[in-house]
């Protein structure tokens, strides 16, 4: 799994001029599944979104995480994350998992979030045409792949 991080003041999420989610401080999470994935790379990565300390503190210092800020999550699937680039100038997604293992995982990390941050996560519809608009906050922005995880 592959998740892009932007800390926000605002994120929302259209669909067919219908907004599917939209939140004020906190997270926007671009999440990218691939076949690989295991509900072991799910867990991981929603704990280290919803503990993540990117906030700043009463010192400036980015400290604090979503729940000590009464932050939000808006998700959105964006299997475009696993494109292949190397040949060639138009991309290849056959990393990207099918929409059949996709969107159970998707729906189980919107539990997991909720579950860990206890509130309401909100979010886009897989596989749809979605219009995302943000207020980067910083701009911060962290790049997590569980494939990573024994690494670091």
């Amino acid at each position: 799994m592959r998740a892009v991080i932007q800390r926000v003041i605002q994120a929302s999420c259209t669909v067919d001029d219908r907004i599917t989610g939209k939140i004020g401080h906190g997270f926007l999470v671009l999440l990218g599944i691939e076949d690989a994935d295991t509900q072991e790379d799910l867990v991981w990565l929603a704990q280290k979104i919803a503990n993540m300390r990117v906030f700043n503190d009463e010192n400036g210092l980015m400290n604090t995480s979503l729940a000590d800020i009464d932050g939000n999550i808006l998700l959105i699937s964006q299997f475009t994350l696993f494109a292949a680039t190397k040949k060639g100038n138009r991309p290849g997604f056959t990393r990207a998992a099918r929409p059949e293992k996709a969107i159970p995982m998707y729906e189980e990390m919107i539990k997991q979030l909720s579950a860990l941050l206890t509130k309401e996560i909100q979010s886009g519809i897989f596989g749809a045409d979605m219009k995302i608009s943000l207020l980067n906050d910083g701009p911060v922005t962290i790049v997590m792949d569980t494939k990573d995880r024994d690494n670091h």
